[in-house]
């Protein structure tokens, strides 16, 4: 069995046992990602395609059913066309930077070429397409700031229980 078979058989049941600080460790150990910073939660249970491509900061939480595409198919439209005559033309790859303190919602997806700014919140749902500054809250598809994680924090500890 690969080594990458292992690892996803090991985040598998890491799910099954909802142990997703676990799972964040068991990829930072790997070596898989360019960078994974300390601590965190990563809740799906797959590894993108080119995990080299992705660097994720400290204190990074990744909720359930988020992608990150560090790649696309482009190409196919040309080289699996019987009538495209041109050279070969490769996969387009691209980088994506998660810095720290990021919360990235459930289903949300990331597109190559992205950095994702600190103390960021991607709302579930949300198509990255460009960067995301610092302290914003950004949601949508495409994404676009829709507020601030500063002021959401002031929001949060003025409600009284």
């Amino acid at each position: 069995m690969s080594s990458r078979k292992k690892l996803l058989l090991k985040l598998y049941i890491l799910t099954i046992l909802g142990k997703n600080a676990k799972k964040a460790d068991l990829l930072r150990n790997s070596k898989m990602f360019k960078n994974y910073g300390k601590g965190g939660y990563w809740h799906p249970s797959w590894i993108p395609s080119y995990p080299n491509l992705i660097s994720i900061g400290n204190n990074v939480s990744v909720a359930a059913d988020v992608r990150f595409y560090e790649h696309d198919l482009v190409r196919r439209m040309w080289i699996c066309n019987e009538n495209y005559q041109g050279p070969n033309i490769e996969y387009y790859t691209g980088e994506i930077t998660v810095k720290d303190n990021v919360v990235i919602g459930a289903r949300a997806i990331i597109l190559y070429n992205v950095t994702l700014g600190h103390d960021s919140l991607i709302a579930a749902g949300s198509v990255v397409t460009k960067d995301v500054p610092d302290y914003a809250i950004v949601g949508g598809n495409p994404a676009r700031v829709i507020g601030d994680t500063r002021e959401l924090y002031k929001k949060r500890v003025s409600i009284k229980k």
